[in-house]
């Protein structure tokens, strides 16, 4: 499956070219902090291991990075207690306000696909459609059984597998539950009048895991379950995962190709502050449970070295790391978002005066 992610690479450089770049990071910095702490997303944690681990040879930076949650990490750049956080869910002005630290910029690393993932043990290769009714109703515990008439519709192979369905959710504040929870507030009325979107939201039912690891975890070890998880965790636990109903009327696959469908839809509409959504976009070729991730940082901080350090792996972030993403099965962030981003980037200061270095 990663391979047919990769041949896609072609596609994706002709519909985002390459940014250009007007500052290369290598090497040590004079005055930079020799490590960072950051926390927070795990539905970029594969690929921000793959950065880090790169990082630190490009300069001998050390990032330490504990994958524990959107949750978490928002609620440690709110608290200061790390240099930088991540999340999958923007924050929310109330998030915002709390924020210690003053203003925090939303920076977005990598675009993704959250996948409805099953085990359905008589059949392995079963691939399976969903529409946004039949995942609401089935997350809302409204469908409980696998060959319910609402699911055989669209998959008649269903038909034969009378088994209740084991519901799996995330148990931790999560943007990944954030993604999920938008996208299905925005296509079904009753979930929108009975549980609506978040990082955490009270379940109707299922069984919790912790970060998409845990849900991938309790997928595979519980017969006949669902839950959803980041692509990259479904192709390396071997699950299967469903085509997904969009906006157009498509059954769309998730893939790389879909995710950057999403967002090439949705630029002219994301906010300056970079606060969006790219959930059910139009388009016959967007998948619609697409989401993107961000680095949370303060505008202004204290301290220089890590100021600069900050400024310059994000930078890194944002042009030299994107050649990692498509390998790892995130879509890279479009150039209009990147250009936004740089902005960001060179207003990062210190005591008010610009830290970012323009070499």
């Amino acid at each position: 499956m990663l391979s047919s992610l990769v041949a896609l690479l072609s596609v994706l450089a002709t519909a985002f070219p390459v940014h250009a770049q007007e500052v290369t990071i290598g090497g040590p910095f004079e005055g930079e902090a020799k490590s960072l702490n950051g926390a927070g997303a795990t539905f970029p944690a594969p690929l921000y291991q793959k950065w880090f681990n790169e990082y630190v040879n490009v300069t001998q930076v050390q990032i330490n990075y504990q994958a524990i949650g959107s949750g978490g990490g928002i609620k440690g750049i709110q608290d200061q207690t790390v240099d930088f956080g991540a999340s999958d869910a923007p924050m929310t002005d109330e998030q915002l306000r709390a924020a210690k630290g003053g203003e925090i910029f939303h920076i977005p690393t990598a675009l993704g696909a959250i996948v409805a993932t099953y085990n359905i043990p008589d059949d392995p290769s079963l691939k399976l459609n969903f529409t946004g009714d039949s995942l609401a109703g089935i997350f809302l515990g409204d469908i409980v059984k696998w060959n319910d008439p609402r699911l055989v519709v669209d998959n008649p192979g269903l038909a034969s597998i009378d088994q209740d369905i084991v519901v799996v959710h995330r148990s931790d504040g999560s943007g990944t539950t954030f993604g999920f929870t938008d996208y299905l507030t925005t296509v079904s009325l009753d979930w929108a009048g009975r549980v609506g979107k978040g990082t955490a939201v009270n379940w109707p039912t299922g069984l919790g895991g912790s970060g998409n690891a845990g849900v991938a975890g309790e997928v595979q070890q519980n017969p006949y379950s669902i839950g959803y998880v980041e692509l990259i965790y479904a192709l390396q636990n071997g699950l299967g995962y469903g085509t997904v109903l969009n906006a157009q009327g498509y059954w769309v696959d998730p893939s790389l190709e879909g995710v950057t469908a999403a967002a090439a839809s949705a630029v002219t509409s994301i906010p300056p502050d970079l606060r969006f959504s790219i959930v059910n976009a139009p388009g016959e070729t967007a998948y619609p449970i697409s989401t993107a991730t961000w680095l949370l940082v303060y505008r202004d901080m204290p301290e220089r070295s890590k100021a600069l350090a900050i400024s310059r792996m994000a930078w890194w972030a944002t042009h030299e790391g994107q050649r990692f993403n498509n390998d790892l099965a995130y879509a890279t962030v479009p150039p209009e978002l990147t250009a936004r981003s740089e902005d960001f980037i060179r207003r990062l200061s210190v005591n008010g005066q610009p830290i970012f270095p323009n070499r």
